[in-house]
C-alpha cells in the first residue's frame, strides 16, 4: 500500500524548506515513523540528505521530464512506509513556459497528480498580517492543488506570532508550526546549492538539532493528518536500459551527482554497478563493461585530479576497448583541462579535447531534451533523451565530434551538443553538459 503525503513547498528559494524537510524526516525517524522521501525537480544534492535523514533512499520526481507512470513507479518505493513526504524545488508554481512529459515541471504538478497537500513555508520575517495574502492566493492559485496549511518561519518574537496568526486566522488557514528565527540552522551552501551531504562531518548532529527544533515548534501529529494520496498501488517502475551489465562508477565528493533512480534502475534490471574513487586515485574495475563518470565538483579538486596518474592512466587504458561516458563534472574531467577560479590550468583525463574554465564563470540552467547523432552507452543514435544541465562552466575548446541536438525547454538550440571519439581498438568515449534523468521526446 502507498501511504498518504505531503508537499513541503514555498513561495520561492530560500525561505527554509530544506531545513523543514530534514527536521520533519529525522524527527518523525526518531518517534519511529518510517517516511519515505521524495524531491521534485532534478536536484542533485538534497535526495542525499535526505535519505540520511529518514533512512531510506529518496527518489527525484518530475513532470517535464517524466511521464505519469514513470513518476507513479518511482512512488511505488513508499510501499511499506507510513507517511510520504516531497520536498519542492524553487516556488511551488515555478516551472519552465512550456510542457513537459506530463507537466511544466512544477511542484504543484506532482501534488496535484498524487493528491498530496502541501505544506506551505512561509518566511515571515518583515511582514505581519500582510503574509495571509500570500498564503491565500498560493490556496486559491490551482483548484487541484489543495493547501494543507503553513509553516512560519524566522518568526522574530511571540507578538510577531500573534499578528501573523491573526491574518492566518482571517484567511481561515491552518498554521502548523512556527519557527523562530535561528541562523546557526542554515546548512552551508555553494553554487549549485547545498555542500553535499557527504561533505558535512558534523551531518549526525545537524540532524539532530532539526529534529529536535522541529519537534518543539511545529504540530507534528497535526501535519501528519493533514496528509493524502490518490494512489494506493503504484504500477511497476518503468525499465531503464543500463548503460552496460557491470558499471564502474566514479563515486566521491568530485563525482557524485548521478540520479538515485537511475542507479536503482539499473540494479533493478540486473545491471552491478561497482564503484571507484578517482580521488582516490583509483581506476576503473577491469571487469565493468562500461565506465560512467557523473557530474560533480571536479574544479574544487582539479589539483589532486590531475595529480591522480593511477585514475587517470587505468581509464585512458579502460577506454582503448570500452566505452566511458562522462556527465556535466565527468565530462570535464574527460577533457584535456580545467582551469579554475584563480585562473590556473589543471591537466585532466586528455580522452576529449574539451577545455573549460571557472575563471569567467558563465551560468548554464535548464532542461535539455537531446536527439543523440552517437550512441552512448545504454542509448542508440537517434533515441531522444530528457535531462538538466546546471554548471558555471566556460567552454574555451569543445573539438571533438558532436555528441547530439540538444534544445532548451522551449525547444530552442543550445550549442553545447556534448562530443564523443571513437579509439582503434574499438572504445568510445563520450561527454556531455546535461545530466540524463529518462528517455522519451
Amino acid at each position: 500500500m502507498i501511504p498518504s503525503g505531503l508537499m513541503i513547498s514555498a513561495p520561492a528559494s530560500g525561505t527554509g524548506k530544506t531545513t523543514l524537510m530534514l527536521g520533519l524526516l529525522a524527527a518523525f525517524r526518531k518517534q519511529g515513523v518510517a517516511v519515505q522521501p521524495f524531491k521534485s525537480g532534478p536536484d542533485y544534492i538534497d535526495p542525499a540528505f535526505h535519505t540520511a535523514a529518514s533512512g531510506r533512499a529518496s527518489f527525484n520526481i518530475d513532470s517535464w521530464s517524466m511521464e505519469a507512470e514513470r513518476i507513479e513507479g518511482l512512488v511505488g518505493n513508499a510501499d511499506g512506509a507510513e507517511l510520504i513526504l516531497a520536498e519542492g524545488s524553487m516556488g511551488l508554481f515555478d516551472g519552465v513556459a512550456i510542457k513537459g512529459a506530463s507537466g511544466n515541471g512544477a511542484s504543484a504538478d506532482i501534488a496535484a497528480h498524487m493528491g498530496w497537500p502541501v505544506v506551505l513555508v512561509l518566511d515571515v520575517s518583515g511582514a505581519a498580517q500582510s503574509v495571509a495574502a500570500t498564503a491565500l492566493g498560493f490556496k486559491m492559485m490551482r483548484p487541484d492543488v489543495t493547501l494543507a496549511g503553513v509553516v512560519l518561519n524566522r518568526v522574530a518574537s511571540p507578538r510577531h506570532e500573534a499578528l501573523v496568526r491573526v491574518g492566518m486566522e482571517q484567511a481561515g488557514i491552518a498554521v502548523l508550526g512556527v519557527l523562530p528565527r535561528r541562523t546557526e540552522m542554515e546548512l552551508p551552501e555553494r553554487h549549485l546549492g547545498l555542500v553535499q551531504a557527504g561533505e558535512q562531518e558534523n551531518l549526525h548532529e545537524v540532524l539532530d538539532d532539526a529534529a529536535s527544533f522541529v519537534s518543539e515548534h511545529v504540530d507534528l501529529d497535526a501535519l501528519r493528518s493533514a496528509a493524502r494520496g490518490t494512489l494506493d498501488q503504484a504500477p511497476a517502475p518503468r525499465k531503464i536500459i543500463p548503460p552496460g551489465q557491470r558499471i564502474a562508477l566514479a563515486q566521491d565528493n568530485a563525482f557524485a551527482f548521478v540520479y538515485p533512480h537511475l542507479l536503482a534502475g539499473w540494479r533493478a534490471a540486473g545491471a552491478e554497478v561497482i564503484p571507484f574513487s578517482p580521488l582516490e586515485n583509483q581506476s576503473p574495475d577491469d571487469r565493468a563493461d562500461v565506465c560512467w563518470l557523473p557530474g560533480g565538483y571536479p574544479e574544487l579538486h582539479a589539483g589532486k585530479l590531475a595529480a591522480a596518474t593511477t585514475f587517470k592512466q587505468g581509464l585512458r587504458k579502460f577506454s582503448e576497448t570500452r566505452p566511458v561516458h562522462g556527465e556535466c563534472g565527468g565530462y570535464m574531467a574527460l577533457g584535456a583541462g580545467i582551469v579554475d577560479k584563480e585562473g590556473a590550468r589543471h591537466e585532466m583525463t586528455g580522452l576529449l579535447g574539451l577545455e573549460t574554465s571557472f575563471a569567467k564563470r558563465k551560468f548554464h540552467l535548464g532542461y535539455r531534451r537531446a536527439t543523440l547523432d552517437a550512441s552512448i552507452p545504454g542509448a542508440q543514435a537517434g533515441a531522444q533523451l530528457r535531462g538538466h544541465e546546471f554548471h558555471y562552466a566556460t567552454i574555451v575548446d569543445e573539438p571533438d565530434t558532436p555528441l547530439a541536438q540538444i534544445t532548451d525547454s522551449n525547444g530552442l538550440m543550445v550549442t553545447e551538443t556534448g562530443t564523443y571519439r571513437r579509439n582503434e581498438g574499438g572504445g568510445q568515449v563520450s561527454g556531455t553538459f546535461f545530466h540524463l534523468i529518462a528517455e522519451g521526446a
